[in-house]
């Protein structure tokens, strides 16, 4: 399997997430949902900061080339760990999770199935839809 690295790579990410999401609810608990948002934001950015200083290899000048649109990740990152600590904080880990997976699968395959965002057509199919429908399920069980 040749893309082993890569799905171990995303597997991490995952499990960092979850982690992410506990910890950022304990500590939204103690500081305030929306502080600890800001917080996690502004230890991410630091440690960003210094991996693209000594790593990075990049240009951050082609920032303000790029379509205007093709921005808004940031906003959106701070939409969705915002709501994921409102949530960690009512419901556990455990369900925001498994929402939150439900959310990105669903909007995925839409994204996909319209080539939208410049990301690669790949149209919907029966096999998708049992992904999507075998997440709700697991739903009703976490």
């Amino acid at each position: 399997m040749k893309n082993l690295p890569i799905y171990m790579l995303a597997l991490i990410a995952g499990i960092s997430l979850s982690i992410e999401a506990a910890l950022g609810g304990a500590l939204g608990e103690n500081i305030g949902k929306l502080e600890s948002t800001y917080y996690i934001f502004v230890v991410g950015a630091l440690s960003l900061f210094l991996g693209v200083l000594f790593f990075g290899k990049g240009d951050l000048t082609q920032v303000f080339k790029v379509p205007k649109w093709t921005l808004t990740g940031g906003a959106l990152g701070v939409i969705y760990l915002s709501l994921l600590i409102i949530s960690v904080t009512f419901v556990g880990v455990g369900l925001s999770i498994t929402v939150v997976i439900i959310g990105q699968l669903f909007t995925s395959i839409v994204v996909d199935h319209f080539g939208w965002l410049g990301t690669k057509r790949i149209s919907i199919d029966r096999n998708r839809v049992i992904a999507i429908g075998l997440l709700l399920l697991a739903l009703v069980f976490i």
